[in-house]
């Protein structure tokens, strides 16, 4: 019970310090991105672009450390332990924004902070998340993984042909939604690697896929920081990451939660909770505004 606990409590540290480093990186990478050319909207460019900027490469810098840790998480506890607490990177975005724009948190900060926090403790105590035997038909983890991505991918198809100011929120849900696939296979590939080395890691699909996921999702969220104001991507991004890591980890990982009525009362309740939190702490006027004009002028340009 000590050595489990003891786990747990580093798995907690592990996860809390990667979203307090992906949330700082969110922030300073949106503050680049919103100055890159229009004409990159969801192009390679961007990146090229972007990568010559400090405070974008500080803020990437920062989101990979926030990737290690995670990673490092993900391979000592279960993912739908992980992806909860990974969401609370808003606070620590907001506590970023907070300090450069000198809001107050005031009634609707509170309310979002408090149902952040109290939304991962119910689901996590609800659920009580525990590994359990991993799913060995490759067919199943294609399906879930091929029914995440393919989301992820007409989304970002309706956001790409959208005139309306919700775009960038689409692509922002389908970054979200990579994420949680790469998460996925970040802890499919640490497992591979513990079991065979780096020639049981290089012989499997998944670090490959890895990369290629990693580097759509980093085009789509740029896309999304450069075309509208971080309370509007960054809250999709984080709702939408969770979820599709859980469904991955409870889909094929071997990821087991509680399934009484009372449990599943909490687990829906606190990723309710979750969710509507996030929405209110992206929201808060704390959070960058950015130019307002971003948006209008990319729907002009592609009219």
């Amino acid at each position: 019970m000590i050595e489990v606990r003891s786990v747990s409590v580093l798995v907690l540290i592990l996860a809390v310090s990667a979203a307090c480093c992906l949330g700082f990186g969110f922030v300073l990478q949106q503050n680049a991105a919103q100055r890159a050319p229009l004409s990159d909207f969801l192009s390679p460019r961007l990146l090229l672009d972007l990568v010559k900027v400090p405070r974008w490469l500080g803020g990437l810098g920062l989101m990979i450390v926030g990737m290690v840790l995670g990673a490092i998480a993900l391979g000592r506890g279960e993912i739908s332990l992980v992806e909860p607490l990974l969401a609370t990177n808003l606070l620590f975005a907001l506590a970023l924004s907070r300090r450069q724009t000198r809001q107050p948190l005031g009634r609707q900060g509170w309310c979002g902070l408090v149902l952040l926090a109290g939304g991962v403790t119910a689901f996590i105590l609800g659920g009580q998340p525990r590994a359990g035997s991993a799913v060995t038909d490759p067919l199943r983890h294609w399906l879930i993984i091929g029914i995440v991505v393919g989301l992820a991918l007409l989304l970002t198809t309706f956001a790409k042909r959208s005139r309306l100011s919700w775009g960038p929120v689409l692509l922002a849900v389908a970054a979200g939604l990579l994420y949680g696939v790469q998460d996925a296979l970040t802890r499919v590939s640490g497992q591979r690697f513990s079991a065979g080395g780096w020639t049981g890691l290089l012989t499997g699909w998944q670090p490959y896929g890895l990369l290629v996921i990693g580097i759509l999702g980093l085009i789509l969220v740029q896309s999304a920081f450069e075309t509208a104001p971080l309370r509007m991507s960054l809250p999709a991004l984080t709702a939408a990451e969770p979820l599709a890591g859980i469904a991955c980890g409870v889909g094929f990982l071997g990821d087991r939660l509680r399934t009484d009525v009372g449990a599943l009362t909490w687990e829906a309740a606190g990723l309710a909770a979750i969710v509507t939190g996030i929405v209110l702490l992206g929201l808060h006027p704390a959070m960058p505004c950015g130019p307002a004009v971003r948006t209008e002028q990319r729907d002009l340009q592609h009219r």
